[in-house]
């Protein structure tokens, strides 16, 4: 890998750095203005509404431009959520007639509109700047730098709203920033400042731009062409239903475990987040052994991986220490990325063969977030509803092995089908990999 790829991977971790340190002051931020619990699964439902709101233009807006200057408007538009977030509990800025704990929803939504414009460009710029033999490897680079990034970044939120850390930085005493949130919020506004700095160095990769159609209408009907194309591609619709089921029950894992580690391990918010940095760990780990033993050919093998983790879920219903805990999300975590990896780069593969690559992305996007609004949205009503969080780890695990179940004999029906024409398309896989 050059300097280039590097360049690439250092913009991605920082944004991703600040994405899920921003989650974390967030949440604090609702829980300083008393909002209802089953408002900070709602974050990530405004968060993720503008990847499913925008699918059908960010694609083509990933492909119409070179994709480091995507990448940096995209930025710009994360800097001014955070901005937002920070006038949304400022109460010099006369806010206070506007319900607060809206208006936070609304601001974390202006940051899910610069991911939602990010996402195809970072996934996108592999596809077109390396060689199909290296896209596992990349995958791993990037899933396993993102998962890094999870890491440091739900311990740096953590860190930051702690209140010795935040009574600390508080001291500088900038007009307006009161609270432990609002620090951190002004904080990680800086990481995402640093994204856009390398933003500026990602070099262009020569590939033709498309222009960008400026009928709506046109580029909804070009969009919903590219969703059908890629779900009815007999191996891109089992790694988009993979991948689609993993992030919807990813997002949701994160607030369990928060929740689980309050009741059942009584460790608070900036504790809590340790938990989800654990299980990233394993995530990165995952992603490890799957770049390095698992080729693109190979990649449907991994399925049964995704039945294994739901029942791992479950288990932890029955943890009730830290340090079995800690063993516990670290082992869901490794499973989650051994299988994850395999199938996003099958479904980059197929997504840039078939649509090419800022569409394929953005039709994932649009997938993966959906079932992110479905899945927390019915976390949403659970916790409402007030039902033991044990009672929601069990009906969520046993749901990701069901599904993940399905998945696989879904695959082997196309097998039985169309197992000369699958072979064929995984062998010409494995040949474009030799061939590079």
């Amino acid at each position: 890998m050059n300097l280039g790829f590097y360049i690439i991977m250092a913009a991605q971790f920082f944004s991703a750095l600040a994405d899920n340190a921003l989650l974390i002051a967030a949440i604090a931020m609702l829980r300083d203005i008393h909002a209802p619990a089953e408002y900070e699964p709602l974050l990530k439902l405004f968060f993720t509404g503008s990847y499913v709101a925008l699918a059908a233009f960010v694609g083509a807006f990933a492909d119409s431009m070179a994709k480091g200057r995507v990448m940096l408007i995209s930025n710009t538009v994360k800097i001014a959520g955070c901005v937002l977030l920070l006038a949304a509990t400022a109460p010099m800025l006369g806010l206070t007639g506007i319900p607060l704990d809206f208006y936070v929803l609304f601001a974390y939504a202006v940051v899910g509109l610069g991911a939602a414009a990010y996402s195809p460009a970072k996934y996108g710029i592999l596809t077109e700047y390396l060689q199909h033999d290296k896209l596992v490897v990349a995958n791993g680079w990037i899933e396993g730098l993102t998962v890094i990034a999870i890491i440091l970044g739900t311990t740096l939120g953590g860190v930051l709203i702690n209140p010795s850390v935040s009574s600390f930085l508080l001291r500088i005493n900038i007009p307006g920033i009161d609270t432990s949130a609002q620090i951190a919020v002004l904080a990680i506004l800086l990481l995402y400042l640093i994204a856009a700095i390398f933003n500026c160095y990602i070099p262009n990769t020569g590939v033709e731009r498309k222009p960008l159609h400026k009928n709506p209408a046109y580029l909804m009907r070009e969009f919903w062409h590219c969703v059908r194309l890629l779900w009815r591609d007999k191996l891109g619709q089992i790694s988009l239903a993979v991948t689609t089921l993993f992030w919807g029950a990813g997002a949701t894992l994160q607030f369990i475990v928060l929740k689980w580690a309050d009741e059942a391990l009584g460790l608070p918010l900036d504790k809590a987040t340790v938990l989800q940095g654990v299980v990233a760990l394993g995530i990165a780990a995952g992603a490890i052994i799957a770049a390095r033993t698992v080729s693109l050919d190979k990649s449907v093998k991994v399925l049964p991986v995704g039945i294994g983790m739901g029942f791992a879920v479950v288990g932890m219903m029955f943890v009730t220490g830290l340090p079995l805990a800690l063993v516990m999300m670290v082992v869901i975590g490794i499973m989650a990325g051994l299988f994850v990896v395999p199938m996003n780069a099958l479904l980059q593969h197929r997504g840039h063969i078939l649509i090419g690559a800022g569409h394929s992305i953005a039709v994932q996007n649009f997938n993966e977030n959906a079932s992110i609004l479905v899945m927390l949205g019915l976390y949403a009503v659970l916790i409402y509803l007030d039902l033991p969080i044990r009672i929601v780890i069990l009906l969520f695990g046993l749901f990701v092995s069901l599904t993940m179940l399905l998945v696989r004999l879904w695959h082997d029906r196309n097998m039985r089908a169309h197992g000369e024409e699958l072979e064929q398309l995984l062998a010409a896989a494995k040949n474009v990999n030799a061939g590079h």
